[in-house]
């Protein structure tokens, strides 16, 4: 197999398609995550206080 054929064959082969996918779905995940932390701990943190006032009343 010469070199030409080589080159051919690496650019057609996608075996790391997969990974590349995974790494974009990461880094869009935790830009996500970046941006909106703030409304996030806000709304976890309304959620303990209603499960703490629904505990209280049980």
């Amino acid at each position: 197999m010469n070199l030409k054929n080589q080159w051919k064959a690496f650019l057609k082969d996608e075996s790391g398609l997969s990974t590349v996918e995974i790494i974009l779905i990461l880094v869009v995940l935790i830009a996500l995550v970046l941006i909106f932390k703030d409304e996030m701990i806000e709304i976890v943190e309304s959620i303990f206080k209603t499960i703490n006032k629904r505990i209280d009343k049980i």
